[in-house]
């Protein structure tokens, strides 16, 4: 067999090896390529909360624009499944699958360029979605705090401490200038995700509290903090923090930084 004819055959395995790697997972939204969201329907960002808070889904009306839908296709039967690696715009956080495989999220994008992708636990499912948000008039999450965790059957709760002293919580989830905590998931994983297209200026204060649940509220779980700041910009910033938390009713300051 000539190099050229075993060039070829390398080239259509690795062609049928991407088409599989994607082939296992359905994404429903976003939708790539170029797109402008003008006038569409209500952008929610604050989730109604039934607790216990499981699901972290989009409430009905939810704008297609600020969506993460898709379903895992031949999920195994399983009544709790582990969760997904979602990775939005380089921001990785865990992604609970519902029994039937379907996960969903709604999610502020900013505008610009947007990569969503979800990837299995093992590596072995990947699917990675591109869009260019065109809508000049969309407002863009200059602030992200991104809360996630290790460990199933537990919960832990963001803290932030703004400028002016509002405390966004589960609590208190909007604060008076638009500041939003999306939901309050109080079953392992997470993630939990602060928001501001318009952060205030000055020192920011942001807390984890390890509330506990379940059977686990004595054991370790490892919480990540990712702060994001001028999404989509040249001045991107983006940090990562790993605490181990060992105890329930632990509180620890993660990170104070000011703005901008």
């Amino acid at each position: 067999m000539n190099n050229r004819i075993k060039w070829g055959l390398a080239s259509m395995l690795a062609a049928v090896h991407v088409v599989s790697l994607a082939a296992g997972i359905r994404m429903d939204a976003p939708i790539g390529g170029w797109r402008n969201s003008t006038g569409e329907g209500e952008e929610s960002y604050t989730q109604e909360v039934h607790y216990p808070a499981v699901r972290v889904n989009a409430r009905p009306g939810q704008s297609v624009s600020a969506l993460i839908k898709g379903q895992i296709l031949s999920m195994p039967k399983a009544k709790k499944q582990p969760p997904y690696t979602l990775v939005v715009n380089g921001a990785a956080m865990p992604q609970r699958i519902e029994e039937d495989g379907s996960f969903e999220r709604p999610y502020a994008f900013s505008v610009g360029s947007n990569s969503v992708e979800m990837r299995s636990p093992d590596g072995s499912l990947r699917k990675r979605v591109q869009f260019y948000e065109n809508y000049a008039g969309k407002a863009r999450p200059r602030m992200r705090v991104i809360l996630s965790w290790d460990s199933d059957e537990t919960d832990l709760d963001l803290h932030v401490v703004m400028p002016d002293g509002q405390h966004v919580f589960y609590g208190n989830r909007v604060a008076t200038d638009g500041s939003a905590q999306d939901v309050d998931v109080t079953t392992g994983y997470g993630p939990e995700i602060f928001s501001s297209s318009s952060p205030q200026k000055g020192q920011y204060l942001v807390y984890v509290n390890y509330y506990g649940s379940g059977e686990n509220t004595s054991d370790l779980t490892v919480a990540q903090v990712t702060l994001v700041t001028q999404e989509g910009t040249p001045n991107e910033k983006q940090q990562s923090f790993r605490i181990p938390m060992r105890k329930a009713g632990e509180l620890t300051l993660v990170k104070q930084f000011s703005y901008p």
